[in-house]
């Protein structure tokens, strides 16, 4: 185990993917996971065994598991141990690991960790005090509203903000906020200081206050729009969001009174905004219609909204018509949409359109003809479906086959498809062994 290890496995979700150490947790396989991580160093194996441990009361044991990542100086692995700390009471104990010295107070990264251990152990004027200095950051802003969340420490958190806040109000974005030790420039947007101001304004009951503040400024700050029209509808009111979806704001606020008319059962209503909105152009309302209306059970309808883009090269909403019926439990119909495409298309394409075709397939339960045709990829592009075969092959029934195909296979992501399968058939030891460690796969992709 060794640094370098752990970031790329964080960075690649490399070695055991979070994906398939959160599900062998869910198998009750707690023992293989931390086994897994102490012999393979598997993070995400860790994490996942750390996270159920936890949940059961076993602190100490969750500390033991994380140990060796502490040891070679992993910082997630030392700021869960010290939030376990302080669950357990530990309090000065868990502190002290993520406590940042002289020089970790200048990073907003070692000050925001360190806000959050304060936080959990109940400390939270200290974690403001520790995240003041930093507040030109945005992130770190956002992080001062969401770890004081529900602490009775808005007042204060008002107080940091309003600096950016005046200033944001004239459309300003070189702003200068309050930090310890004097004036700090900061990098905010406009946009994002007075969404959190009124966030902050809202969880404290003063939502009037923050729509009053708020719709002044549009104008200057346009981009605000979309958190005003959510203001708005909180507060039920429809009457000037519609004003506002109606307006210079349409383009933010229309969707926002589409869903407040749909909620309300004012169907038709919602409706109409939405394929008014479709008629202003923009792209992502005829996604939005689509859904509404595979929402009201209207799929035929959704698929022929998106129509006109099925053959085009930009805001293409194919895929997405395909899903729609896929969840729907229509998969022929999905098939019939792929099958009336026009060739020229269909020939420039094929690259992106097999697969969704051979998903289609598995889902009509036509495994067959599914199988077939990834045979005849495979002649073609040798090492390319070789995955895709093994699945078809295993939900044919033919397990031992697909996973013959996967070990013989030069396909780049054959082991995960092999993990899956014997995942899903109970074996999890071997799906685990399946895996190349990370070294291993660290050197097939600088091979590659």
């Amino acid at each position: 185990m060794n640094l370098d290890d752990l970031a790329w496995q964080r960075q690649f979700d490399g070695g055991i993917e979070p994906a398939m150490a959160e599900y062998l947790a869910q198998q009750g396989q707690l023992e293989l996971l931390i086994e897994t991580a102490r012999d393979r160093g598997e993070w995400f194996c860790a994490k996942a065994a750390v996270g159920e441990l936890c949940a059961a009361g076993e602190f100490e044991r969750a500390l033991t598991v994380l140990e060796p990542f502490v040891a070679v100086g992993w910082p997630f692995a030392v700021r869960e141990s010290a939030t376990i700390m302080v669950w357990q009471g530990r309090v000065e104990e868990g502190l002290a690991l993520v406590r940042p010295d002289a020089a970790g107070l200048e990073s907003a990264h070692d000050c925001r960790w360190f806000a959050e251990a304060l936080v959990e152990a109940g400390r939270v004027d200290e974690a403001i005090e520790v995240l003041t200095p930093h507040l030109g950051e945005p992130w770190i802003l956002e992080s001062l509203v969401q770890l004081t969340r529900g602490e009775h420490r808005d007042a204060r958190v008002l107080e940091l903000l309003a600096p950016c806040a005046e200033r944001a109000m004239d459309g300003t974005a070189d702003c200068r906020c309050s930090a310890a030790g004097g004036r700090r420039e900061c990098r905010h947007q406009p946009s994002s200081v007075l969404a959190l101001y009124g966030r902050v304004l809202e969880r404290m009951g003063r939502a009037d206050e923050a729509i009053r503040l708020l719709g002044p400024v549009l104008s200057a700050v346009p981009s605000i729009a979309w958190r005003y029209a959510d203001l708005l509808a909180g507060q039920g009111r429809i009457e000037q969001l519609r004003e506002l979806a109606a307006g210079e704001h349409a383009e933010h606020a229309r969707r926002r009174y589409a869903e407040v008319l749909e909620e309300q059962g004012r169907v038709q209503e919602a409706e109409a905004v939405l394929r008014e909105a479709l008629e202003a152009g923009d792209p992502y309302d005829r996604r939005r219609l689509m859904a509404f209306l595979a929402r009201r059970g209207r799929l035929d309808e959704a698929v022929e909204v998106g129509r006109p883009t099925y053959e085009h090269a930009d805001g293409n909403l194919l895929h997405e018509a395909i899903e729609l019926l896929s969840r729907a439990g229509r998969p022929e119909r999905a098939l019939e949409l792929l099958d009336g495409l026009g060739a020229a298309y269909v020939d420039a394409h094929s690259d992106v359109l097999h697969y969704p075709r051979l998903r289609l397939l598995a889902k009509a339960g036509r495994h067959a003809e599914g199988i077939a045709e990834a045979r005849a990829l495979i002649e073609r592009e040798p090492g390319q479906w070789d995955t895709t075969l093994a699945w078809l092959l295993e939900l044919d029934g033919r397990t031992d086959e697909a996973l013959d195909l996967l070990r013989s296979s030069t396909e780049r992501e054959a082991h995960r498809t092999t993990a899956e399968i014997l995942s899903k058939h109970g074996r999890y030891a071997e799906a685990v062994a399946a895996v190349p460690t990370v070294s291993a796969q660290r050197e097939a992709q600088a091979r590659r």
